[in-house]
């Protein structure tokens, strides 16, 4: 009954705020390994009580009306620093996330087109199979849309753009923001108008997330390790968005 109400409300947001919720969320889930410590829990059992909650909430944001979702998944630096132990773990629970979104029947009721963006060469073939299976599987969805960013770090992506341009010998002289946008990952996503992060206990960063497209978004820090992210904080959280005033830099 909690859910129903919730998912209730969300729908409820979204035809009351309108074109005043954002198009365009960011989602860095933060906090599942000191989730796990402070239950005395394997850090993997963090990683899987992350994304047991990622996939409780996923299709809300669509149910509020929002139609571009971008969700950090795993960064290049983290991939470095994990233990092999626990890389192979996370590298599961990709698999495991790609096969369960696959036969999601919302996923084809809603024409969800799931991306997958970062350097994906990096991946272990077996993950890089599943990840590029889901793509393809996705790839005609045109109504709902989602990035997961893997072994992604936002100044690679410029880096990356820029050697592309470089490839196309682009005169400088046409070279413009609007051109740089057309070789980054995230060339067919709008800019980032809403970020939030769990899992902020100690500061607040983006950890290079989006770097381009988060030029003049909004951004929600949340003490909240991201497996006890709810539908009621996310109703909150999408709730304080319409409340502010996006100036962007006018």
């Amino acid at each position: 009954m909690k859910n129903y109400m919730e998912c209730n409300l969300i729908e409820e947001l979204g035809e009351i705020a309108g074109d005043k919720l954002p198009i365009h969320v960011g989602l860095i889930p933060d906090g599942n390994r000191r989730w796990a410590r402070s239950k005395k829990l394997d850090s993997k059992m963090g990683h899987l009580a992350g994304y047991e909650a990622l996939k409780n909430i996923l299709f809300s944001f669509f149910k509020a009306g929002i139609k571009y979702l971008s969700i950090y998944a795993l960064s290049l630096e983290n991939a470095r620093k994990r233990s092999p132990e626990e890389l192979k773990y996370i590298y599961k629970i990709i698999m495991k996330a790609c096969e369960a979104v696959r036969n999601e029947p919302l996923v084809v009721k809603e024409k969800v087109r799931v991306n997958i963006i970062g350097r994906l060469h990096l991946l272990p073939p077996e993950v890089k199979e599943k990840v590029d299976d889901l793509m393809e599987f996705t790839k005609d969805h045109s109504q709902n849309f989602i990035n997961i960013l893997i072994m992604y770090d936002g100044q690679e992506e410029i880096v990356d753009g820029v050697k592309k341009l470089l490839q196309n010998n682009m005169n400088p002289e046409n070279i413009s923001r609007e051109t740089i946008k057309e070789f980054i990952y995230t060339y067919d996503f709008p800019e980032l108008d809403y970020i939030i992060r769990t899992g902020m206990d100690d500061g607040a960063r983006i950890s290079g997330f989006l770097l381009w497209d988060a030029s003049y978004a909004e951004f929600k820090f949340r003490n909240e390790y991201w497996p006890d992210y709810t539908e009621d904080l996310l109703l909150e959280d999408l709730k304080d968005f319409v409340r502010r005033n996006r100036r962007k830099g006018k």
